[in-house]
């Protein structure tokens, strides 16, 4: 037996047991091209934590400005001030929105956007404020790391001030955009100008301690290698161990189109897989790994079931930011679509909503019942320290 096969041997029997993977059984698992064999051990841990479960969501994304002051290599969203693509949204397009996504029937908007140089961070309290005045029913997902860091920087607030009054204005939970790659050798190059890692999980924290849950990305696929991406994974993973308060993984697959690092392909099929893989593997304290279909394509996304991915997102109406780096899939996806493509996988469709509860629909009205519970993660919890 050579050393490779004694390592992914010793990694299974850790798998087996619950135990937690070190940063060095990750750099294994990324050395590793049997891509059957990390999604057979992926597909272990998510059944452990999620059964057959798929889940999804009813969602509407508001992006209410592209001005950005940042300029980060991968970007195609952002706009100058002057920019003839440059816009920011009223409040009677938000409040509009609002009421669209509320008729749909969507239990979640997912606000973020480019960070103005000229807009006050009272008018980012406003978008909040107006949405929750039009559809009080409506979970308001909003914000990333990045940007509150921003807020709290053109206000002379701290952040859990920013966090408090965007809390009383509304905010129910932050989105985990903005990570990219944490470690500095990848995001000095990428997008050194904008909030530090340092920031960013502090952001996060703070987040969990007032009671906000998020969520958590990051962007592979550019100038990344696998020593990042593990780090990137283990840091997480550190925070977690900390608050509790992150619900959800979600690895976003890079699109070159339009940005200045449109020279370097997208990620193939074959890494978008394995690095879901990977990410069920490594985060043991994460609840569910997303397979966000609006950059991976609906197909991989629904092959990504089998290999740790939990959650495939959810309608994504009036997405912008990916698209306008080239992403090819659809505008928006139909709750039967959905469900075809979790039921094709061979999964149980669950419609959640965003802080994981059961959605039940009685024609054009919906509740939220039971939290959805992760048994599993008590088992990874015991063995992991």
């Amino acid at each position: 037996m050579n050393s490779d096969v004694r390592v992914m041997e010793s990694i299974r029997e850790k798998v087996e047991a619950g135990q937690r993977l070190s940063f060095e059984d990750g750099l294994a698992l990324e050395a590793c091209n049997d891509l059957f064999a990390l999604g057979t051990l992926a597909n272990l841990i998510r059944e452990r934590y999620n059964g057959n479960f798929a889940y999804y969501n009813v969602n509407t994304h508001i992006n209410p400005t592209n001005v950005c002051v940042y300029t980060c290599d991968f970007c195609a969203f952002r706009a100058d001030l002057g920019d003839e693509r440059a816009y920011v949204m009223e409040r009677d397009q938000i409040v509009e929105r609002a009421r669209q996504a509320s008729s749909r029937g969507a239990t979640e908007l997912h606000i973020v956007g480019g960070l103005h140089n000229k807009l006050p961070f009272s008018y980012y309290v406003d978008v909040v404020r107006w949405i929750k005045e039009a559809a009080p029913e409506i979970h308001i997902k909003a914000y990333t790391a990045v940007e509150i860091e921003f807020f709290a920087k053109i206000s002379r607030k701290s952040v859990e001030t920013i966090l408090r009054e965007l809390m009383d204005a509304g905010l129910g939970s932050l989105p985990g955009g903005g990570a990219e790659i944490f470690h500095p050798e990848v995001r000095e190059q990428i997008c050194g100008a904008k909030a530090s890692t340092e920031s960013w999980l502090n952001v996060h924290r703070t987040a969990h301690r007032l009671g906000l849950h998020s969520n958590a990305t990051m962007l592979y696929g550019h100038i990344d290698g696998p020593k990042h991406r593990i780090d990137h994974m283990v840091r997480l993973r550190e925070l977690q161990d900390e608050t509790g308060g992150f619900q959800t993984f979600i690895p976003l697959a890079f699109h070159p189109d339009n940005s200045q690092m449109a020279h370097i392909p997208k990620p193939s099929g074959v890494m978008d897989l394995k690095v879901m893989a990977i990410s069920r593997l490594m985060l043991d304290n994460f609840p569910h790994i997303k397979a966000y279909w609006v950059m991976l394509g609906l197909k991989t996304a629904q092959v990504a079931l089998a290999f740790g991915a939990d959650d495939l997102d959810g309608t994504v109406v009036h997405e912008k930011i990916y698209h306008e780096a080239g992403a090819e899939t659809p505008q928006e996806a139909t709750v039967a679509e959905i469900r075809r493509l979790i039921e094709e996988a061979g999964r149980v469709p669950v419609e959640r909503d965003t802080l994981y509860h059961r959605i039940e629909r009685d024609g054009g009205t919906w509740s939220p019942r039971e939290h959805i519970d992760v048994p599993g993660l008590a088992l990874a919890g015991a063995d992991s320290k």
